[in-house]
């Protein structure tokens, strides 16, 4: 400070060379209090003269650039300034004070030991009573922390925000509401694709399905889940994660007392391939199981269709031999033969009772909740080949939230797979016309239906009646044994439905299955 007192001993010789009026000065204010603030500031503070010559320059001056006052008074404030600094931020600046305009912007300026750093600077013009600019007052700070800081903070924002979006995965953020508060743009791209609006909520909803009808309110980890897409485009699978974190919250309000938000961090990686490879593996399986399953049912009709025939003769034996003993006379001729005939039965009667021995047992299933959406699906997949050589449009309307139901997986499973193979089959009768499929799912009044139309030639209205009777069948294949439909009611009646044919709007016949959607409905038949 003596350097400062060589030009100014008292701050009332500052306030005196400055331009300012006695109006001015505040009242009751003593006239060298605003050189002990200035003094005492800890923003570095210059006063220059109309060509930038340094004339005052405090405490804090000295701190931020290292020069002492005595070596910068009487210099230009163009011994601060470097050449990082563009030509034209001084020219704006300079622009500015010509106005008799306050400026204010950051500048690269150099210290005396040549190190450079960042100046928030705010140059401001003197006028005096006259309105006329004597002098101009600077003010500046070292910045060069925060801005490092700042950049710090960038850079690293900018880089998770490369990595996120380079990322093969859809990620977003989403906090307690709902709404996504940040995404990568794989994440836009399925948006984009996807029908149904966000893809954070047809995820968050599919997951909650599968949990229940509960929140997802705990981390999970690669669970799947189906998204339909839009313009016709396939459903594609995807393994979800998430996890919750807490963030601080950023407002003033909250400086002092912390406060924390809810949010999700939901990843979603697709699997389309991978799930397609694994379905084809386990439609090959599931073909296999329901081939054995078919295999075992057709066994257990061949030989009660045997029993069957056999048991009607076997009765009239039996009747003929009542007859045949109750007409007898002692030490007739009809003694052998009524002794013959008792043999036949005999062995008759132990053919039909070896015929219900051999017939193979039926798999033993456990009761589970079951979504028919998911075995039509299984359903239709194993079909796929069949439809596509035949050459059918497949019309597939599964009811997007449709309820689980308490009931046997394969044993539904086969009974659609029977019922779809026999629509099939109708639609290969029809030469030269158009083969269409439609299954369709749909809820409602507590119950849950199926509806299985085609196009084909239909059933006679004389043989509707008569289709669930065993042994009857309206196909010409010599090797059908009119058991499948009849196999298929008692499978649905097993599971407390109903199923009954009607003409459909495709042409052909429609089958409609409807089952209870009560709890305590299920399992009278099970």
């Amino acid at each position: 400070m003596a350097s400062n007192h060589v030009l100014y001993e008292s701050g009332t010789q500052l306030a005196m060379h400055l331009p300012m009026t006695h109006d001015a000065m505040p009242v009751g204010v003593p006239s060298d209090l605003y050189f002990h603030v200035v003094e005492q500031s800890t923003i570095a503070t210059s006063i220059t003269d109309l060509k930038a010559n340094i004339i005052y320059a405090n405490n804090a001056f000295t701190r931020v650039t290292g020069y002492e006052a005595d070596e910068v008074i009487g210099k230009n404030e163009s011994i601060l300034s470097d050449h990082n600094t563009p030509k034209m931020v001084y020219q704006a600046l300079w622009g500015r004070l010509q106005q008799k305009k306050t400026w204010n912007g950051v500048l690269v300026n150099r210290r005396k030991d040549g190190t450079r750093y960042l100046a928030d600077v705010t140059i401001a013009p003197v006028l005096n009573a006259d309105g006329e600019v004597t002098h101009y007052l600077g003010m500046h700070r070292d910045v060069t922390d925060m801005h490092r800081l700042e950049q710090q903070v960038l850079n690293q924002k900018t880089l998770i925000e490369s990595v996120i979006n380079l990322a093969p995965m859809a990620i977003a953020v989403l906090n307690t509401e709902g709404r996504i508060e940040l995404d990568n743009l794989e994440y836009k791209a399925l948006m984009s694709d996807s029908r149904g609006g966000e893809p954070a909520r047809l995820i968050l909803d599919a997951l909650k399905k599968q949990h229940g009808g509960r929140a997802v309110g705990r981390d999970f980890n690669a669970m799947e889940v189906c998204i339909e897409m839009s313009y016709g485009r396939k459903a594609r699978w995807y393994a979800c994660s998430g996890t919750w974190f807490k963030e601080s919250d950023e407002r003033a309000e909250s400086f002092f007392e912390r406060a924390n938000a809810d949010h999700l961090l939901l990843v979603a990686s697709d699997i389309t391939d991978m799930k397609a490879q694994q379905d084809v593996v386990r439609s090959n399986a599931m073909r296999a199981i329901l081939a054995k399953q078919e295999l075992i049912q057709s066994l257990r009709e061949v030989l009660s269709g045997a029993a069957f025939q056999l048991q009607g003769p076997l009765n009239v034996m039996g009747a003929v031999v009542q007859m045949l003993k109750q007409r007898e006379e002692p030490g007739g001729c009809t003694s052998s033969m009524i002794e013959a005939l008792d043999q036949a039965l005999d062995t008759g009667h132990e053919t039909v009772a070896m015929l219900e021995a051999c017939k193979p047992a039926e798999p033993v299933e456990d009761v589970s909740s079951v979504d028919l959406n998911e075995l039509l699906r299984d359903v239709i997949s194993i079909s796929g080949e069949r439809i596509q050589q035949l050459g059918v449009v497949l019309d597939w309307l599964p009811e997007t939230d449709l309820p689980l139901m308490q009931g046997r997986a394969w044993k539904l499973r086969g009974a659609f797979k029977q019922l779809v193979d026999n629509a099939l089959d109708a639609l290969e009768r029809t030469e030269g016309r158009h083969r269409e499929l439609r299954v369709r799912t749909e809820s409602g009044d507590g119950m849950i239906k199926v509806h299985i139309c085609d196009s084909g030639p239909g059933i006679p209205e004389d043989q509707r009646r008569r289709i669930f009777e065993p042994f009857f069948t309206t196909k010409r294949d010599e090797s059908a044994s009119g058991m499948g439909l009849p196999t298929c009611q008692n499978v649905i009646s097993e599971h407390s439905g109903m199923i009954w044919v009607e003409n459909s709007v495709l042409g052909g016949v429609c089958l409609r299955l409807q089952f209870s959607n009560h709890a305590d409905s299920y399992g009278d038949g099970i």
